[in-house]
């Protein structure tokens, strides 16, 4: 009976031993990733099951620590990239009003004076839309709460929508083709967020469309945004959606139109996606 328990304590010390071993390889291991930033895995010598578990369990997160880096480093980028982008943005418009405020000041004619009042405000204005569109983002990142919905019938919200901004689009030389079902397509959702997507999707045609679009609503609920875009390329197209992300024939803008049109669509359960094809942009809704 003594030599059954001596062995069994034996046993015991040596798992202890073993066990310590394998935690302070654990150890070192996790220091030495952390300090190197690299996407090595923990690996132990021992065949402990437990140990082994801890193991598995330390690096998937370890796996998910990298990833949020990762999201963290880009989302920097992104943001000083951004700064600096919306800033110029903002400082040429202001520096145009400073100059033409300068020439008003020195210029007692009435016919001129109106004309820099003119472009003032045309320079303001779209100051004010890159400021509005910053908080508008900023106010959705800030916001937890989920969004009310209620029943709405999004043939009608559609249809106000482009009634709203319709000015925009013909001054832009975009006359928009419609095709919407006839059958009356209904779903909970927030009214606001849906009038919010449709107009940044309509703002989206009026940067990169060469002069058509054609708006869609199908018996499915989905609508399409669809216009030419041969300055566009596929690899830009993949990239529309991302945060302060734009391209050269979109001036004046913040590239957060699409990311708070994606944002505010997953808000509501929903989705959103673009694809290009034969020098054609479409965007996808689907919500209902």
């Amino acid at each position: 009976m003594c030599l059954v328990l001596f062995v069994v304590i034996i046993i015991l010390l040596l798992k202890i031993v073993m066990m310590k071993k394998t935690a302070k390889e654990i150890s070192a291991q996790f220091e030495q990733i952390l300090k190197t930033d690299t996407n090595k895995i923990i690996t132990i010598s021992g065949n402990d099951k437990e140990m082994k578990k801890l193991a598995d369990n330390i690096n998937r997160q370890l796996k998910i620590l990298r990833k949020e880096y990762l999201r963290y480093k880009q989302g920097d980028f992104e943001l000083k990239a951004a700064i600096t982008n919306i800033s110029h943005d903002i400082r040429t418009p202001l520096t145009a009003i400073c100059g033409y405020l300068d020439l008003l000041q020195d210029n007692s004619d009435t016919k001129k004076a109106e004309e820099y009042i003119s472009i003032m405000k045309e320079r303001a204005e779209l100051m004010k839309q890159l400021t509005e569109e910053l908080f508008r983002y900023s106010v959705i990142l800030s916001d937890n709460a989920k969004p009310e919905t209620e029943e709405i019938i999004i043939n009608q919200v559609l249809e106000d929508s482009i009634m709203d901004y319709y000015a925009v689009l013909t001054k832009r030389g975009i006359s928009p083709e419609i095709h919407m079902t006839e059958k009356q397509i209904t779903a909970k959702l927030n009214k606001e967020y849906l009038t919010r997507i449709i107009y940044n999707l309509l703002n989206n045609a009026v940067k990169y469309s060469d002069g058509d679009l054609q708006i869609t609503l199908t018996k499915s609920g989905e609508i399409i945004f669809s216009n030419t875009a041969k300055e566009l390329s596929p690899v830009q197209v993949e990239c529309l959606f991302d945060r302060f992300y734009t391209v050269k024939t979109a001036r004046n803008s913040t590239g957060l139109g699409l990311s708070i049109a994606r944002t505010l669509a997953e808000e509501m359960g929903g989705t959103i996606s673009a694809e290009y094809k034969d020098d054609t942009l479409s965007i996808m809704v689907s919500l209902s």
